[in-house]
């Protein structure tokens, strides 16, 4: 019955666990973290973050953090790098792989493809002997303080993640000198005012949007793919209607299943989602983490004017609806 329990009690308690838990963490920073940061700082590219499950989302937390304090950073879902997003990662970057028990199997794909690049990572898991820790090239070991709950659901381990988290981009803005000016550039209109931006303000427009025809070949999509570099080209009919999206994606399933003779009619992902170019921009990155996808394609009144990638929302500092 709920009159025998102590809600207060219960909240206090859990509360004291997390705080031991931050205690725990800030007791283990050490030069090996110092090491870190000046790598990450030292990055051409992008911070790439991952992880499934509830390390997942303080993934996408971290990542969204990152970007909207002046460092380029997004969340690659792991199951959708294992089927064509492994491309949105190049050699200038890092990736960060966050993983409770490091024993993550769906990390393995990202692993690899960084080890076959030279990708430098970094795992963040409470398992020290764990097999993230001993294929990443840096490792930050959560303490393996007890979580809040008896059945050591992620309580205290996700809280202190998040902290790190936000140890890291505290970090960088410091290190860029990233100033309250800057930080209202990914701001305009104060603390809300990256969710009221509109789709329009941040789609890629005119020669900026990838476009093929529907009897383009493999060849011609794979260019218009390369050239934009936006991970995907729309394929328009005959009257420049929106037919199809050919994605990264297409590209690895068309090579895996020999169909590069086939014209983009018969090898695009066909029935694309479509938005407005009136559209909050918070609504757009909603659609695309709930539909695992990356791009938008942006239409007005059935004309293209543009397309919206994921990075754009991310960049521009604008956050998931929670």
């Amino acid at each position: 019955m709920l009159n025998t329990v102590d809600i207060n009690k219960i909240a206090l308690n859990t509360l004291d666990f997390e705080i031991a838990g931050l205690k725990d963490l800030r007791k283990s920073l050490d030069y090996n973290f110092q090491k870190i940061i000046e790598k990450i700082y030292s990055i051409k590219g992008k911070i790439i973050l991952t992880g499934m499950g509830k390390s997942g989302h303080v993934a996408r937390k971290i990542a969204a953090t990152l970007a909207s304090t002046g460092s380029s950073s997004f969340f690659v879902h792991p199951a959708e790098a294992s089927h064509g997003d492994l491309g949105m990662i190049s050699k200038e970057d890092i990736v960060i792989l966050l993983s409770n028990s490091g024993e993550t199997i769906e990390l393995r794909d990202i692993v690899n493809y960084c080890k076959r690049f030279a990708i430098p990572t970094i795992a963040i898991t409470r398992n020290s002997k764990s097999s993230l820790v001993a294929l990443t090239d840096f490792s930050i070991i959560i303490p393996d303080s007890p979580e809040a709950v008896s059945f050591d659901a992620p309580t205290t381990s996700t809280t202190m993640m998040i902290a790190l988290g936000d140890i890291i981009a505290v970090c960088l803005t410091e290190l860029k000198g990233f100033k309250r000016e800057d930080f209202g550039i990914f701001h305009p209109g104060g603390r809300l005012g990256a969710s009221f931006v509109r789709v329009g303000d941040l789609m890629h427009k005119n020669a900026e949007i990838p476009i093929c025809n529907l009897n383009d070949d493999f060849h011609t999509l794979v260019e218009e793919v390369n050239s934009k570099k936006l991970g995907c080209t729309i394929v328009i009919d005959e009257n420049g209607k929106v037919s199809g999206i050919f994605t990264d994606g297409d590209i690895r399933r068309t090579l895996l299943n020999n169909k590069m003779h086939l014209k983009a009619k018969d090898i695009s992902s066909l029935n694309p989602l479509l938005i407005s170019s009136n559209k909050l921009a918070v609504e757009a990155l909603d659609i695309m983490n709930k539909k695992l996808i990356t791009s938008l394609i942006v239409v007005d009144d059935t004309k293209i004017v543009g397309l919206l990638h994921i990075h754009d929302c991310l960049k521009s500092g604008v956050s998931p609806i929670l």
